[in-house]
């Protein structure tokens, strides 16, 4: 697997940061606060699979943050309403060893998004062995308070940040790949969407809270259609 990426790296004070994030801009990927203790993400088929590709890249990335600008990407039609209003939030993935702390991010983000930031256009290749087999997961063990492979969060910025371990983004960037090949399948032979019920809605949950007493939330992934152009 292969994606186009931009790296850029940050000083703040003795500390340096390095940023991977898409070179081209993820357009139907979205991530929410669903308000109801749980996050929302939206993918089309394409974009699916770029940020699975980015999943397993930050599996793979053990000095890098691994940046999935989202906020901006509009929300797909028939999503949210007036009582549980949605929030759009940006993604970064980082490995554990990093020790990162969400408190300088917005520093990070001020640096690497400034109009005259240096930035480095590169293409990351992440062999399809990472990927999981997409099989049953026994959510039970993955989940158990003592597992070191589960993915911590943190929300700071309008950003979610997730840390953990190599195995912790490679478990689920399976979902994404999934979305993506059962996604548009499902819709073809539909005319009508139905957000959370019936017609072609394709969906994955990759945490499970009620599974682990240190306070994650559900993290719910939708495939929707290409919404914006």
């Amino acid at each position: 697997m292969r994606i186009k990426v931009i790296v850029q790296c940050v000083r703040l004070g003795s500390k340096r940061y390095r940023v991977i994030r898409p070179a081209v801009p993820l357009s139907n990927a979205a991530l929410h606060d669903h308000g109801r203790d749980a996050y929302s993400m939206y993918i089309d088929r394409m974009d699916g699979r770029r940020v699975g590709a980015l999943w397993l890249l930050a599996a793979r990335s053990t000095r890098s943050l691994v940046y999935l600008p989202m906020c901006a990407t509009p929300i797909p039609p028939g999503i949210g309403d007036e009582l549980f209003p949605e929030r759009p939030l940006d993604l970064v993935l980082a490995h554990h060893s990093l020790q990162f702390s969400p408190s300088v991010w917005k520093q990070v983000r001020e640096r690497i998004t400034a109009r005259n930031a240096p930035r480095e256009l590169q293409t990351a290749s992440v062999p399809d062995s990472d990927l999981p087999a997409d099989d049953e997961v026994d959510y039970a063990a993955l989940n158990y308070q003592d597992n070191r492979d589960v993915l911590r969060q943190r929300l700071y910025a309008e950003t979610l940040f997730l840390t953990g371990s190599a195995a912790a983004f490679r478990e689920p960037a399976r979902h994404f790949f999934a979305l993506a090949k059962e996604g548009p399948p499902a819709a073809a032979g539909n005319s009508i969407y139905l957000q959370g019920g019936c017609n072609y809605h394709v969906c994955r949950q990759f945490y499970w809270p009620h599974l682990d007493s240190r306070g994650n939330r559900e993290v719910h992934v939708e495939y929707c259609p290409r919404w914006t152009r």
